[in-house]
Parts: structure tokens; sequence; C-alpha cells
């Protein structure tokens, strides 16, 4: 059989496996049984899943779990992660119940505008551009009309569309700017649909349409969040040194951006797994935020902490673009059921809560470093890892657990270790 297939698309999911399973995988006996072993037994649900990408063979899980005890603006909720690496959970359960008893989270959306560009080369007179831009504007919200009707009944639609000239930046480069309110509707398919409609009306002779799509850059569709509380709440026995030392840190991924991206990458953590639990492109969500942090054009922290008057606050502010309203949100069981987790969230709602997460996923990680380091949580999941991969036994588990307290975990170790104790 050749490497190479036609009609691909065509097959039925045990064909395909067939295929894989013989040009590619002839070496794994298993691997037919383990793409069959997670398939839902119920073919309605399994069904609904094989229709959201092509050529799906299986399903591939990751864990999902909660962090209850987070109390934002005085509401109190669990929130839901899917995430696979260890102690993220834990960690966003941990500061949820550190801060409800010091007035919990704080946050607020401050705007909510998103953003999608036409882009064109244009060799003439700029001056005509202009008159021509000037003379189609009415146009180009008209040719949207039909597409925007319900968004408008909702209180959404376009806001602004502008010219902008990028030609300084390269040859005969133009782009119409379009900015958007979509309300509780991440809106990509709306967003993208108006400006292929905008493009279609705008393009003539001398105007040439390179591409029309959203922007994933949305610096004015901002949340922030934070919490405060007197230093010496902060820790039992020295605060002060606690909350500069958290200050520090922050400091220090603000002037290095080495430092800055693996503190980012804590925020993340905790932004993400909302994000993907609740069924919204973390994607998107990661572009954009990353560009968010180097927007000075140094890539920095993108949580702050201050230390005033005998009171520590630690805060965060990003860009979200988040649905609870179509896509996924609205078609996969665990995406709704994350929702409901959350009290049906608006839209505003969710970038807050998803704010939080990965400002208190930052506190976690910044807490750890700056106390005990960041290896005694990850040790103990990574042994569990270990350990569940040599096979071992519940009894064994407890042993070798037991054994290696307080110790540097490796595999070859924990291998050893089991190798002994089995002996």
């Amino acid at each position: 059989m050749s490497n190479l297939v036609s009609g691909f698309s065509k097959f039925t999911k045990e064909q395909k496996i067939e295929w894989l399973s013989e040009i590619f995988l002839k070496g794994n006996k298993d691997a037919n049984q383990i793409l069959r072993l997670y398939w839902n037994s119920d073919e309605k649900l399994q069904q609904l899943h094989d229709d959201f990408i092509e050529n799906t063979i299986s399903n591939y899980y990751m864990p999902y779990g909660i962090a209850p005890n987070f109390v934002i603006n005085g509401k109190h909720y669990v929130v839901p992660m899917a995430i696979e690496e260890s102690s993220v959970v834990a960690a966003a359960s941990l500061v949820g119940k550190f801060w409800s008893d010091k007035g919990g989270f704080r946050a607020s959306v401050l705007s909510t505008v998103k953003v999608g560009q036409v882009h064109f080369m244009y060799g003439g007179s700029k001056t005509d551009l202009e008159s021509y831009f000037l003379s189609k504007k009415t146009d180009l919200l008209k040719s949207t009309e039909t597409i925007t009707e319900n968004m408008r009944k909702r209180g959404g639609g376009i806001l602004e569309i502008e010219l902008r000239d990028k030609t300084d930046e390269l040859k005969d480069y133009y782009q119409l700017h379009v900015t958007f309110e979509t309300k509780d509707s991440m809106g990509a398919n709306f967003i993208n649909s108006c400006l292929e409609a905008m493009a279609q009306n705008f393009e003539k002779e001398d105007i040439q349409i390179v591409m029309s799509i959203l922007s994933n850059y949305i610096p004015e569709c901002l949340v922030q969040a934070e919490v405060s509380c007197e230093v010496e709440k902060l820790h039992p026995t020295n605060g002060l040194l606690f909350a500069k030392k958290m200050k520090q840190a922050v400091d220090i991924a603000n002037v290095d951006p080495h430092r800055a991206v693996t503190h980012n990458k804590g925020v993340m953590n905790g932004i993400d797994a909302v994000v993907i639990a609740t069924g919204n492109d973390f994607r998107a969500v990661e572009a954009g935020v990353h560009a968010y942090a180097a927007r000075s054009g140094k890539y920095k922290s993108l949580t702050a902490c201050d230390i005033e008057n005998g009171v520590f606050t630690f805060s965060i502010q990003i860009p979200l673009a988040l649905g609870t309203v179509g896509g996924l949100t609205s078609t996969h069981p665990l995406s709704k059921l994350s929702l409901e987790m959350l009290q049906n969230p608006s839209a505003k709602e969710l970038m807050q809560i998803i704010a939080v997460a990965g400002l208190a996923q930052n506190f976690a990680a910044l807490r750890a470093l700056t106390t005990t380091g960041i290896q005694e949580g990850h040790m103990k999941m990574h042994l569990v890892n270990i350990l569940n991969q040599l096979e071992a036994s519940q009894e064994e588990k407890q042993n070798i657990t037991k054994q290696l307290s307080g110790k540097t975990v490796s595999y070859s170790g924990v291998a050893d270790a089991l190798k002994t104790l089995r002996a």
C-alpha cells in the first residue's frame, strides 16, 4: 500500500484507522485498540465530536478539574479547568481560598472593542483613495446589514471603519481598519463575514484586495483584576519580606524577557485552562495576550505588584476576546456545563473570571518561587506520573511516595526504588 492516499476524507473512521495502522503504526499491535478505547460509548455524542474537525479517528482527553473557593466581586465561584500540567489546579484552588477571606478578587472590564481588517494594495494617489473611501463608507456599512442585523438587535455591530495608510512600512499597502462590538459572542465568523462583504464592495480596478480577516490583537478589549491586603496578612511570620520578594519577582520579569516569558507562561496556565474548559479559542487568546505583553517594544510581565502604605496589591490587565454563545460554547457538552458551573456568565463576566484565574496562577507560582521553590509541588505530581508509567500498584505507590518524601525525584531513581521494593 502506498504512503500517499487519495479520498482519505471519504474513508469511514474504521478505514482511516486501518490505513494508519498498516502504513505508519504497523509495529504497534495495540494502536487500533488504543484509538478505539477513547471512543465515546454514546454514539450520538461520539458523532458530535467527530463533526468538530476533519479526519477524526478518536478523542484526545485532557484532565478536567475544578478550583473552588474563588470570590470575585463578592460572588462565589467554582472555576472549571482543562489542563494536563501537574499542580495548576491545586495551586489555583489554594490561592482562591487564600484570598477568599481577604476581600477576594476584584475585576472589571475596561472595553470590549474587537478589530478586523481588509488589507489591500493601491499604487495611485492617496487623495483619490481617500475620496473614494469617503464616497463608499455608507455603502460598506449597507453591504453588511443582513449580516449585522441580529447583532445590532443585541446592541452590537460595526463601530467604525477607518482607512489606514501603511505605505511607510510596505509599498502600496493600505487597510480598512474596522472595529466591532460582538456582545456575548467571540465574533470571529461574524467579523470575517462583514469584512469579506466590505472587501467585495470596495474592490475596483486599481485596488487589489489581498485578504480580509479579524485580528487577534485586541488592545481595546481589556479586562483587569486585582487583589490587595495589608502586608502582615500575606505571611504568618514575615509579610513585609514576602511582599518585597513578590514585587522583586515582578520587577525582574519587567526587565528580563527570559524571565518574563516563563512568568507569563504561568499566567497562561490559569487562563488557557479556563478558556479550553469553556470552549473558547486558547490560541487566539495566547497570541493576543503575548502581543500585548510586548506592546512597549519589550516583552514584559503581564502582572503588576505594588506596596504602598503597608498595603500589598497584585494585579493584571490583559486583552481577552471570549464568547459565551456560539461555537463550541454552545455545542460541546462539557463547555456548556462549564458555563453553567460558572452560573452562566456574560462574555464580560467570563473575561473577569479568566483574568482572575491568570492572576491567581501567577500569584501561586511567585509565592512558591520566592519561598519553598517551585519543585516541591511539581515533584509530588511528577512522582505520581512516573509511578503510573512504571505500572506500580496502589500499595507500591504509597510505599515509594513515603520512601522518596522530601527527595529529588527522577525517573531512574523511582525505577530503582521500585525494583528494590519488588525484589
